[in-house]
């Protein structure tokens, strides 16, 4: 086959998916990135192109709250959820021997269920009259119910934190799994204790996998929603909240399409320096 043939050839084989990602992906952000360069007035658009949209997205105190707001709870939960999933990822790539399909398979049970369903069992959980709050004062260790684990903000923490943990554990795992151990071994042939070779070798090996996980968990939990409606009462509404009654009850979808634009902005920034520097890091292998 010539090389205009096995070019040919590659493009068709790419053309669906590279016309599935316009359709569905490009098209989507080009509408949403043109409205936010207009203005809406009940059911009238304005197709003028104006900033103001940003102007006010910018300006606005309750605005500015949100998206701040928004940052903190998902670097929060990003720090939480890694911290907690990299222990399991290295119990299972150095410790568990056999059967480690099983241990994988056993992390993907929350999947099982629905995202909605899962929001909706943590309120039952960290309830009033929870099963948490219950549970406490049935060991007598507290006489009234705990009042700040639900509708607030440390409620989205957790709910988030235990949705994406699987997300945060395979990659971690995946990145140990691909250490040369005899790198390990040469180290603590040349004196490195446990803690010195773990800081020195497994670490930036594995700072890939962590990198990953800290994306993986970072973007998406900004743009959530769901979460802070159902859990989070009034401080812990996100950005994504008002977005969608920006869409929805407010009738001012310019505005809303600001304010997405502009967080996907922040998220996609803060993304590049996150990668940047573990890109920096796993290079330091002492």
């Amino acid at each position: 086959m010539t090389t205009d043939g096995q070019a040919r050839q590659g493009l068709l084989l790419i053309s669906p998916t590279l016309l599935y990602a316009l359709l569905m992906l490009a098209a989507p952000l080009a509408m949403v990135l043109t409205f936010s360069f207009w203005t809406q007035t009940y059911l009238d658009i304005d197709t003028t192109f104006t900033l103001d949209n940003y102007r006010k997205a910018w300006s606005e105190p309750i605005y500015r709250v949100l998206m701040a707001r928004s940052l903190y709870i998902s670097v929060v939960v990003t720090v939480v959820t890694v911290l907690l999933a990299f222990p399991v990822a290295y119990f299972l790539s150095f410790h568990v021997t056999r059967r480690k399909a099983l241990w994988l398979f056993l992390i993907t049970i929350p999947f099982w269920t629905s995202y909605l369903l899962r929001v909706f069992l943590w309120k039952v959980i960290l309830g009033y009259n929870g099963v948490l709050n219950s549970g406490l004062k049935g060991l007598g260790l507290i006489e009234q119910p705990l009042t700040f684990i639900l509708y607030n903000l440390n409620a989205v923490v957790i709910t988030l934190a235990h949705a994406w943990a699987p997300f945060a554990i395979l990659p971690i795992f995946v990145a140990l799994e691909k250490i040369d151990r005899s790198l390990l071994e040469a180290a603590e042939d040349l004196g490195d204790g446990p803690v010195r070779r773990f800081f020195r070798v497994t670490l930036p090996l594995a700072m890939p996998g962590v990198i990953a996980a800290i994306l993986i968990v970072l973007i998406p939990t900004v743009g959530d929603y769901i979460t802070p409606q159902q859990v989070g009462g009034t401080d812990g509404l996100m950005i994504a909240n008002m977005i969608q009654t920006q869409f929805g009850k407010a009738n001012n979808r310019p505005l809303g399409a600001a304010l997405a634009v502009s967080a996907m902005l922040i998220v996609g920034l803060l993304a590049l320096v996150i990668y940047l520097v573990g890109r920096k890091l796993g290079g330091r292998v002492k």
